[in-house]
């Protein structure tokens, strides 16, 4: 099973889907967000607060979160770190 990233109040995404962590400010993030929208392949996670980060799917979904790009990211990389150490103990433990 695929590790998940919580990206706020419960809600979690696959950590394998993630293309990409981005701010919603800047315009052409604000016409991504209209035009997924428009097709139905918006998820929103916010709650109804503030979107602070937009990410990107591999299967064409953008899920809006309220936690910031930088928080986001650091739950990514401690999956990948927890997931390495996982592997390393595993492999050392095959070696005795």
């Amino acid at each position: 099973m695929d590790a998940l990233i919580n990206i706020g109040f419960g809600n979690m995404v696959s950590r394998s889907k993630i293309v990409a962590v981005i701010s919603p400010d800047s315009a052409p993030s604000k016409r991504l967000v209209q035009r997924s929208r428009e097709e139905g392949r918006t998820v929103d996670a916010t709650l109804g607060r503030k979107t602070k980060s937009l990410i990107i799917t591999s299967d064409g979904y953008l899920v809006l979160s309220a936690l910031l790009p930088e928080t986001i990211a650091g739950r990514f990389n401690e999956t990948i770190s927890s997931v390495s150490e996982k592997v390393k103990g595993k492999g050392e433990k095959e070696k005795r």
